[in-house]
């Protein structure tokens, strides 16, 4: 019996929602406390709220082409809907402890040392969510006042609402850091401590509450007022004098704080925000700390980030349904009598999966569950296949819809739609490389893969589909064609589409005979999950984007790229290098978020010079962009897709081997790199002919 096979359907569901590179233990249902109990049911209360999202996107396009009355309401209700999961998903994310963080370092250190850092993550989390909170609930309190309105034909107070949902969720999440700082001290006296504090900001943010409502002239407001002038006296920027400083020894002093709290496994939303703030501060003194709560707000009305939780939404009910083992049986016509044919089915399977989903982890999960057990047991060469099942789950990085290109096109200001058709060819084309690539080496060495003969031999029996299950298959196929041909067709939006594909992974589940609430449950708890990590840490890094722009930091660095005296093409190759450097130690959002901005007009300026406009120059960035990241992903010794096999993969493979096993596939993806890189055209035409 093979592993998946072995497994339970809940099993399977287990390990696909474990993060392998993140995972640590969360507290027991027994040992909740109060806000224990309010993040937990908070967080599984507003997943519920992406199928509501996702309905009412959903009917905007009904209303628009089949009743020929578009809604004034949709856009407004659906960014308060998936803003609310956005932000209330905090507490649940840190009492599960899912926030994404570097933890190399942490990992190698002693279990003494860890806790260590883990105390320091902890307090400095408060204090950069204290300090944020400081500003965005006054905020807050005055758009509820004056009841803030968007002015749009609907003219809802959304303004207002995502500012409170901000502040709530701060709130929500600072709340539950302090509850697990006091877990996590053993001392009374230190648990005392964080008792205190934890009061102290408990009486601050009630009495900055009643203040606004009493009025100025209220006691609270007095005491209100003390506060803040006691934060004025302990204004740090007129003693650093920080201005006097020249750009690039402020540059390289943000940076080197950057990376040093991020060595220490601190999720990483909170390095790029305690960052911001303490710059802000040193700035900007006390008033600095609107500039950041304002970005952090500024993010909650990106429309385009609504389709990032519908499109794991659609990828975690497929997976969660079983339609990947379905289409590795129904992509058995591929194989015929070639030899080497399941590797190429288990390609073309891949690329499938990729089109339905755009999130990679769950991918290689999938084909590592289902494909990896049945290449070893008929006999495939065990390096190669599990090399081609991590190149290949990588995939869904670069073939659209791809949630690192969505974040990517927010960052850089590129249209998602043109970074999607971008992505498509050199995707499809990576795809065939590899298939070409296993074809050629069972040719040379035939010992290394079976032909369909002999695996029938080897079985004693040739895979079939139930009715349902081959409907499924059909029924996801078109789906992709749906969602995908509705972007390129100029009939829905990213994030119409996005809510299309998930509300039809529900319908191939049905047809499936998988769609129970167990299932449906599990998908929404996991989207969350997934999408409230996103969020937080994006909130974070926007903040300190912005912050490192507005005090030269981003014209600096643009500058030296300038001055390099290399030709444009020596220039992006230095990027690919700081790319390949970065990806090392760095999550790829953290990468997309810090470099894009600093990289994306660098790029533009360069435009004339590589012979494109500027529009093409940054959708070409964006897909040598994230060929890095493909690369980046089964790189070791960090290589996240090696690590995600390793978690499903049988006992016997181990994480040496696949590191071994991956590394021709890397020299594939680098002759992709180069051929993108060399021309243009390979990423540029699919997206000028549609666009024609």
């Amino acid at each position: 019996m093979s592993h998946a096979e072995s497994l339970s359907h809940e099993e399977i569901l287990e390990v696909a929602e474990d993060d392998p590179i993140h995972h640590s233990e969360s507290v027991s249902y027994d040992r909740y406390t109060l806000i224990d109990h309010i993040s937990h049911f908070t967080g599984i209360g507003i997943a519920m709220i992406y199928l509501v999202a996702a309905g009412a996107t959903l009917w905007e396009v009904v209303a628009r082409y089949v009743f020929n009355a578009p809604t004034q309401w949709a856009f407004e209700i659906v960014m308060v809907l998936c803003a609310a999961a956005w932000m209330l998903s905090s507490g649940y994310i840190t009492l599960k402890q899912r926030h994404i963080g570097i933890t190399v370092i942490h990992n190698l250190v002693s279990p003494k040392a860890q806790w260590r850092l883990d105390l320091f993550a902890m307090i400095v989390g408060i204090v950069a969510l204290f300090l944020l909170l400081s500003d965005a609930t006054l905020r807050a309190y005055l758009s509820a006042e004056h009841i803030e309105r968007a002015g749009s034909a609907f003219n809802s107070p959304m303004p207002m609402v995502l500012k409170i949902l901000l502040a709530t969720g701060g709130l929500l999440y600072l709340a539950q850091l302090t509850v697990n700082l006091h877990r996590h001290l053993r001392s009374n006296t230190a648990r005392l401590a964080v008792k205190i504090a934890g009061a102290f900001m408990l009486f601050y943010f009630v009495n900055g509450l009643l203040a606004t409502l009493a009025g100025p002239e209220s006691m609270f407001a007095s005491v209100a007022e003390h506060i803040s002038a006691l934060g004025a006296a302990l204004d740090p920027s007129q003693a650093l004098d920080i201005r006097s400083y020249s750009l690039g020894a402020i540059s390289l002093i943000m940076v080197l704080i950057l990376v040093a709290l991020m060595m220490t496994g601190m999720p990483l939303g909170i390095v790029t925000l305690i960052v911001s703030v303490l710059m802000a501060i040193a700035f900007f003194g006390p008033r600095g700390l609107y500039l950041v709560s304002s970005n952090a707000a500024g993010l909650l009305d990106h429309y385009t980030l609504v389709a990032i939780p519908f499109f794991v939404l659609m990828a975690t009910i497929l997976e969660k349904a079983g339609i990947a083992e379905d289409l590795f049986d129904a992509m058995s016509i591929f194989a015929g009598n070639l030899r080497g044919g399941v590797a190429v089915q288990t390609v073309v399977v891949a690329v499938i999966l990729a089109a339905m989903s755009g999130v990679m982890g769950g991918e290689i999960v999938m084909l590592g569950l289902v494909a990896l057990p049945q290449m070893l047991r008929l006999g495939y060469d065990r390096k190669m296949t599990i090399g081609l099942i991590c190149a290949s789950g990588a995939l869904a990085t670069l073939i659209p819809p791809s949630i690192i290109m969505i974040v990517y096109g927010l960052s850089a200001e590129v249209g998602i739609g043109d970074l999607f058709m971008a992505g498509a060819v050199p995707g499809i084309m990576l795809a065939v490389f590899y298939a070409l690539y296993v074809l050629i080496r069972v040719h040379i060495n035939p010992s290394m893969a079976p032909t369909a003969a002999e695996v029938e031999a080897v079985t004693g029996k040739s895979s079939k589909l139930s009715r349902a299950r081959m409907n499924a298959v059909l029924l996801s196929i078109l789906l992709i064609g749906g969602v995908m041909g509705s972007i390129y067709g100029g009939v829905a939006s990213i994030t119409e589409a996005a809510a299309l594909g998930a509300l039809g992974a529900i319908i191939v589940a049905a047809v499936r005979h998988e769609f129970k609430w167990e299932m449906l449950k599990g998908a929404l708890v996991g989207t969350m999950t997934t999408v409230g990590t996103i969020i937080w840490l994006v909130l974070g890094a926007v903040s300190f984007v912005g912050i490192f722009n507005l005090v030269g930091g981003g014209d600096f660095m643009r500058s030296l790229f300038m001055n390099l005296g290399l030709p444009a093409i020596g220039v992006i190759l230095v990027m690919m290098l700081i790319l390949v450097v970065l990806g090392t130690f760095m999550e790829w959002i953290a990468i997309i978020l810090i470099t894009v901005p600093v990289f994306a007009p660098v790029v533009m300026t360069l435009a004339p010079e590589l012979g494109l406009t500027e529009d093409q120059a940054k959708i070409w960035f964006g897909i040598l962009f994230v060929l890095n990241i493909q690369i980046y992903f089964l790189s070791p010794p960090f290589g996240p897709a090696c690590f995600w096999l390793k978690s499903v993969a049988p006992k016997d493979v181990s994480l040496q081997e696949i590191f071994i096993s991956v590394m021709p596939f890397i020299g594939i993806q680098i002759v992709g790199l180069i051929l993108v890189m060399m021309f243009p055209q390979i990423a540029l035409w699919l997206p000028e002919l549609l666009g024609s």
